[in-house]
């Protein structure tokens, strides 16, 4: 049924699958939910994952599978996804997609759409290591697609900008690297459903959501 069902958004670091996630929300009138928004508000409501999740990340360690999907789970049975949600950052890894498909197999709500949004390398190193970031407010600023009056000097507050040392291209190609290792068996995994979509990334936020949009049949919706 059209406006009902899971999407799940896939991409490399930097794509804007978060960006998209919560522009889209508001359109579709879907919750947004990340893995990490989901691990937060597990553990400060106390639910039963969210307690063992507190222990598991409290010694340092990572959290694992069956904590996530145990996260996702109870996410799942709130009254606002009755319709479906919008996930950001899950499924990553073939065993979370697998589990996955198990969860919803018996469910009103299925999976309604994959969107992979796509985006050269080259771009994304461009995207993410051009970000600049106020030392004092925290103001943030691109090189290129949004500069500041006065190189280095944020126009809010005065204060100088930095960039953070996750945006510095080496890091950004490892961590494509990484995604590729990790993520992209997901894509094989996805590629041959009715559901998926490979949609570019390229362009502003507004034309990547008109995209999305009209793959999923909601761009006058």
């Amino acid at each position: 049924m059209k406006g009902q069902g899971h999407i799940i958004f896939l991409g490399a670091p930097g794509v804007g699958k978060g960006t998209q996630a919560k522009l889209l929300s508001n359109r579709l009138g879907l919750p947004h939910v990340s893995t990490g928004d989901m691990l937060r508000a597990s553990v400060l409501a106390g639910t039963a994952m969210g307690r063992r999740a507190k222990a598991v990340m409290d010694s340092g360690a990572l959290v694992g599978d069956e904590i996530i999907l145990g996260i996702v789970r109870e996410r799942l049975a709130e009254p606002d996804a009755a319709r479906g949600v919008l996930f950001d950052g899950f499924p990553r890894t073939l065993a979370q997609a697998k589990a996955l498909d198990e969860m919803v197999a018996g469910a009103t709500v299925g999976i309604r759409a994959i969107v992979h949004l796509v985006l050269a390398d080259e771009d994304i190193v461009e995207r993410l290591s051009g970000r600049r970031v106020c030392a004092q407010c925290g103001a943030i600023y691109h090189v290129r697609f949004q500069p500041p009056t006065r190189a280095g000097i944020c126009d809010r507050c005065g204060g100088e900008l930095l960039q953070r040392d996750d945006d510095k291209p080496e890091v950004i190609r490892h961590r494509l690297e990484v995604y590729r290792r990790d993520t992209e068996p997901l894509i094989a995994y996805y590629a041959g459903r009715p559901g998926y979509r490979e949609i570019s990334a390229v362009g502003d936020s507004e034309a990547v959501s008109m995209r999305i949009l009209e793959e999923l049949g909601e761009a006058h919706g």
